[in-house]
């Protein structure tokens, strides 16, 4: 089994299932169409995480995930928009009311290779950041519990907002019995004021499992998003 070494944690892993109807994990070097990942990132796995419990004193770090259902796909092919909108666009059309956005003029038709009816299991570890005034212990607990009410910040979703997730604690259901490599994978994003930087791995399913490392390997991107003006 492909495994990574990860730092030596006091407390076993938080473990979360997840799944829904639809959902795209979108790989980021096709910016023509929207086109899925086999299985859920480890950056969609943290945004999940994320929305059911969030503080700024600790970070999430994704040692694993289960696949608990056969990779299956569907495509769809709708209209979209082609252009992202800029904060200098926005702060224009605060102060310009004649400013207009003709979303007929930019619309786009374009294709999504998606999976359908898909669950996980994820494995995380709490890592604290140094101004965290409060034990590894409360902030763990503080998850489980809202796990267990199904409480959330905001809805999980599976890659995008319109691909809601549910959410449960572990049950007894077993990973898929598929072994695969599936090619180099997104393991974050970072953000800072000189842009974003994607991280990668090579990613491995091995009987349904998906080791991920501590790190991936940064790169910068390759060109910054197109915006309105």
């Amino acid at each position: 089994m492909s495994t990574f070494e990860h730092p030596r944690y006091p407390h076993a892993p938080l473990v979360v299932e997840v799944g829904g109807e639809l959902a795209c994990f979108t790989r980021p070097e096709l910016k023509s169409e929207r086109f899925s990942y086999e299985v859920m990132t480890p950056s969609a796995a943290r945004g999940i995480l994320e929305a059911i419990f969030w503080k700024p004193e600790f970070d999430y770090v994704i040692c694993k995930i289960e696949v608990l259902k056969p990779i299956r796909w569907f495509s769809i092919r709708r209209n979209e928009v082609k252009s992202v909108v800029s904060e200098d666009w926005v702060r224009r059309a605060r102060t310009d009311p004649t400013l207009r956005y003709d979303v007929e003029n930019d619309r786009d038709q374009r294709n999504t290779l998606a999976l359908r009816d898909v669950a996980y299991r994820i494995h995380a570890q709490v890592q604290l950041r140094p101004h965290a005034d409060h034990s590894e212990a409360k902030y763990r607990d503080q998850f489980r519990r809202r796990v267990d009410k199904g409480a959330c910040f905001s809805q999980p979703f599976l890659g995008t907002r319109e691909f809601t997730a549910w959410f449960s604690k572990p049950t007894s259901a077993k990973a898929i019995d598929e072994s695969r490599d599936l090619g180099v994978m997104l393991h974050s994003i970072g953000y800072s004021e000189a842009g974003e930087t994607y991280r990668w791995f090579l990613a491995r399913l091995d009987c349904g499992v998906m080791a991920v490392p501590p790190q991936g390997m940064e790169l910068p991107s390759a060109s910054p998003a197109r915006s309105r003006t």
